[in-house]
């Protein structure tokens, strides 16, 4: 029987996915061994005294496979300006075919967030701050939100008790994410009888199925509203992000502008072209994550532009 153009295309790109997948690339056992422990220089240190000008530690909350070293470039500025700052690792799963490797970012959201949960009790414990802020890349922001909602991180009924003070997040997949068009695919996968969606669990492990357009985790999640009383966010997007797609599914939906800020690079850096991973490399977007940590920043540095 003869294959049409678009099964063809389709088949080709499942060829792609699976290749990815049994390089080990992709692939999870059932009972992950995290034995390496990425940090960056000058973070985690728990017996840091936050000091009066920034009496709130930063947590640093990386994405779906990736690690701490995510915040190469931002710890070290965070730090010069005297910020106690932490970057911990979590959802680690193990790779199938490279016993006690694995891959951060990956596992199940609702445990992650009970991990960054515990990391931020500790934080607060060893600095002796009440309070923290978070920053989040991609599906760090969800985790701390899921945290924040769910684990402890807030307390609706008496906010000033919350344990966030302000949450920034960059292409954070808010809304869920298409994935550049792999939720598309798995789509036109299933419409042939295969199994579609195998694809993004696959490819992206379960935190990957879990942020596309529509996942339980995310109706959890957003049900009653996108901001939590007493916490200050910052959402920032780039209009060139082909990972957390479509761009503006990031920005938080309230009407409560007091307290959400939702804001492109571009209005900031009108010529940028800030990749997804851009977000937390670029001079531009780490320049506004240190504004909306500290509006002073913003009155006494310019825009890297």
């Amino acid at each position: 029987m003869a294959i049409t153009t678009r099964a063809a295309r389709i088949l080709c790109a499942l060829a792609a996915i699976f290749a990815v997948t049994l390089s080990g690339q992709a692939t999870a056992s059932a009972d992950p061994a995290p034995t390496q422990f990425p940090t960056v220089e000058g973070t985690n240190d728990f017996g840091c005294v936050p000091s009066p000008e920034h009496p709130r530690p930063v947590v640093l909350i990386h994405g779906t496979k990736m690690d701490a070293t995510t915040w190469t470039v931002l710890a070290p500025q965070l730090i010069e300006q005297g910020y106690c700052v932490f970057a911990p690792n979590y959802g680690a799963v193990g790779l199938l075919f490279e016993p006690g490797k694995v891959v951060w970012g990956s596992g199940d959201i609702p445990e992650s967030a009970r991990e960054i949960g515990g990391f931020i009790d500790r934080v607060l414990t060893g600095t002796g701050a009440s309070q923290v802020d978070i920053v989040g890349h991609s599906q760090g922001g969800i985790v701390a939100r899921q945290y924040m909602k769910f684990d402890g991180g807030t307390d609706p009924a008496d906010p000033p008790r919350n344990k966030v003070h302000s949450l920034v997040t960059l292409g954070a997949t808010n809304h869920g994410t298409t994935f550049g068009g792999l939720q598309e695919l798995a789509k036109l996968v299933a419409s042939l009888g295969l199994p579609g969606d195998a694809i993004t669990p696959l490819t992206w492990n379960m935190a990957g199925a879990q942020q596309l357009v529509g996942s339980p985790v995310l109706v959890n999640l957003n049900a009653g509203g996108d901001a939590l009383p007493g916490v200050d966010y910052t959402v920032i997007a780039t209009r060139d992000d082909t990972i957390s797609t479509p761009p503006e599914q990031t920005f938080l939906r309230t009407g409560d502008t007091e307290s959400v800020h939702n804001v492109w690079v571009q209005d900031v850096c009108p010529a940028a072209t800030t990749t997804h991973v851009g977000l937390v490399t670029d001079p531009g977007p780490n320049y506004m994550v240190l504004s909306a940590l500290d509006p002073e920043y913003a009155s006494t540095h310019t825009a890297p532009c």
